[in-house]
């Protein structure tokens, strides 16, 4: 049974007030709250072991060490890759994908050759790659996307067309870099079967799992994907850490992506030699408090268990698109959270919609309302979201964007609600 009253106390920001009134927030999709387990292991770890990683052979080196590359493993097992030397610590999945766009690119393409995007990609897994373009003269493409926010080529029951989508790889199509769920819309892409389309057609894939890593059950080895990008602070971990993971014979083909201490074999004059992955592309000293956080914060997610947050999740979202749809004049933007995936990857039902509900109330400016109901205590996220292309496609600027998490109730829910009724009567 999910002991939601449990979960909540283990995050104490939950209790404070703003403006007097109860905090509710809603903005997970651009950032988590951290439960005390993850707050206590890192101040614990500045406190007793603090002491630069793999470099020292003195006491305190060796157990930071040691906690950096148990959280290697930590990664490992919650994505089951198959090798601790696919797991590459960055900052963020914003620096995962521009690793991979700069070393790829760099290595494997040339002008003319071609990058497949979708047009509900975050800014992060666009721009890198027109930066790309801009130096090495690559093409960057999009796949479409309906009016009620499916990839075009997808049915409304997730299942794809195949031979709508294979349309956009072409001969010069190197890559493809998909977002699992939109952090707009809350669509999840069957990233799966794109995979297995592209790789019928010798083409690698990217899949960027900053907004599905929190909420459902990442397998690279079932998905087949070639690269995946992940953030820690979208996932109760502290801000500064992500990781990519990579196949292995993909990370061998791959230049640095930067130079400097601890990535090195040798170093002379002459010549530069590189150490063995993951180190490889991990240049400079890492954030090995980040690294302990992040794994405290992935075995917080495993004590749980995914399954019953993405449970918790689902039903909290069909019962958010519900109660908001009793609002005259709003509207939401992208799949209902109620139809399923035909053949999930994981072991149950998955929907097309993940925890992300973006709205707009009739002709109020989304600053406007986001504002108002800052008033209120409630924190929704407003603007466009770091995925301008998609507003365009919407034809809107931007929308009022609310989120959940594992800890959050259907009575803040209401309390939303309420608030946006407020909202409507003000103006």
């Amino acid at each position: 049974m999910y002991d939601i009253n449990k979960v909540r106390y283990d995050f104490p920001i939950l209790s404070r007030e703003v403006y007097g009134r109860p905090l509710v927030y809603l903005d997970n999709a651009a950032t988590t709250q951290k439960p005390l387990c993850v707050l206590d292991a890192m101040r614990d770890e500045y406190l007793n072991v603090n002491a630069n990683v793999h470099r020292g052979v003195h006491y305190l080196s060796q157990q930071a060490t040691d906690l950096h590359e148990a959280a290697r493993e930590t990664v490992r097992c919650f994505i089951n890759a198959q090798k601790t030397e696919e797991i590459i610590f960055t900052r963020g999945t914003t620096e995962a994908i521009n690793l991979v766009a700069s070393s790829f690119c760099e290595s494997q393409m040339q002008a003319g050759d071609e990058v497949l995007v979708t047009e509900m990609e975050h800014h992060s897994n666009i721009v890198p790659w027109q930066l790309q373009a801009m130096k090495r003269g690559i093409v960057v493409r999009h796949l479409p996307i309906t009016d009620d926010g499916r990839l075009v080529g997808c049915n409304a029951d997730g299942r794809v067309c195949r031979d709508s989508i294979a349309t956009y790889l072409t001969e010069r199509t190197k890559l493809v870099s998909v977002a699992h769920v939109s952090n707009v819309l809350g669509t999840i892409n069957p990233v799966k079967d794109i995979t297995s389309l592209a790789h019928e057609r010798g083409i690698p894939v990217l899949v960027d799992a900053a907004q599905s890593a929190p909420h459902m059950k990442i397998d690279v080895q079932a998905l087949d994907c070639d690269f995946l990008a992940l953030s820690g602070h979208k996932m109760y971990g502290p801000t500064g850490i992500g990781v990519l993971y990579g196949k292995e014979e993909w990370l061998e083909k791959l230049p640095p992506y930067q130079g400097g201490g601890e990535m090195i074999d040798k170093v002379t004059w002459e010549r530069t030699t590189f150490e063995r992955l993951p180190f490889k592309f991990e240049a400079g000293t890492p954030d090995y408090v980040a690294t302990h956080g992040l794994a405290m914060a992935i075995k917080y997610i495993d004590s749980i268990g995914i399954e019953a947050i993405q449970k918790h999740e689902e039903e909290l979202t069909r019962y958010a698109m519900e109660q908001l749809q009793t609002i005259d004049g709003l509207t939401i933007y992208g799949p209902s959270p109620n139809t399923q995936h035909p053949t999930p990857i994981t072991h149950h039902p998955s929907p097309i919609k993940d925890a992300v509900v973006s709205f707009n109330v009739g002709n109020i400016h989304h600053l406007d309302v986001g504002t108002l109901l800052d008033r209120l205590g409630i924190a929704v996220r407003t603007g466009h979201h770091c995925a301008q292309p998609l507003m365009d496609r919407l034809g809107i600027s931007g929308t009022v964007r609310a989120s959940f998490a594992l800890y959050n109730t259907k009575e803040e829910v209401d309390v939303l609600v309420n608030g946006l009724r407020r909202v409507v009567q003000m103006f």
